[in-house]
């Protein structure tokens, strides 16, 4: 499958070839509909202007159920959209995801990641770390805004040592594998605002919420 949301992520269109169905599952030659995986919530959007219910991540593949159980038998060429606002949105909070982490390590050095989630309306960062970290939120929030107005290219490649793995970077600092979709550009992510959550004991959560 051709994943055309790495290759344009503000691509919200395209037509495809139906390459396998398995029962109610419907398999595609390309794509710009993303899947749920590494924590990045699914697009929301239709095949042939039937809503999706479920997008799901298969090993390298990604399978489609749509509403009422629908399928469409193998050949037949459909149209693939999505909700390009919801996408936006997504893209601006998982952005300033990895901004966050990296202003987290530098603070208080690397810690361990437990869990992370970027749907349209927040993301969050969970982490082992025994201190409440309430204090430096406000700090870490000027600082991510100030990266953000900053306008810095955000760079999305492949790893050449790993085939199907990508990276995201910006200069200045440490580049991190992720295979979900992003800006182009700081400043599109727009000012955000942080909140820290206590999950339990030793375990600290940030929250981030578009301004």
């Amino acid at each position: 499958m051709h994943k055309l949301f790495w290759d344009d992520p503000y691509k919200n269109e395209c037509e495809a070839i139906v390459t396998k169905v398995n029962e109610n599952k419907i398999y595609l030659d390309q794509t710009v509909f993303f899947a749920f995986s590494g924590g990045q919530a699914s697009d929301s959007g239709t095949i042939n202007d039937i809503t999706v219910k479920e997008a799901v991540a298969e090993n390298e593949e990604i399978y489609y159920i749509l509403e009422e159980n629908k399928t469409f038998p193998q050949g037949e060429k459909v149209e693939v959209k999505i909700d390009l606002e919801k996408r936006k949105r997504i893209m601006r909070l998982h952005s300033a995801a990895h901004i966050v982490y990296f202003l987290i390590i530098r603070k208080i050095g690397k810690q361990q990641i437990i869990g992370s989630n970027v749907y349209e309306d927040k993301s969050r960062l969970d982490f082992l770390y025994d201190k409440n970290l309430s204090e430096i939120v406000p700090e870490l929030q000027k600082e991510i805004n100030e990266i953000i107005e900053k306008g810095l290219k955000i760079k999305i490649y492949n790893d050449t040592d790993n085939p199907g793995r990508r990276f995201w970077e910006i200069d200045g600092y440490e580049k991190m594998h992720c295979g979900g979709t992003h800006l182009k550009n700081t400043k599109e992510i727009g000012n955000i605002k942080l909140k820290r959550k206590n999950i339990g004991a030793g375990k600290e959560r940030i929250e981030i919420i578009l301004d």
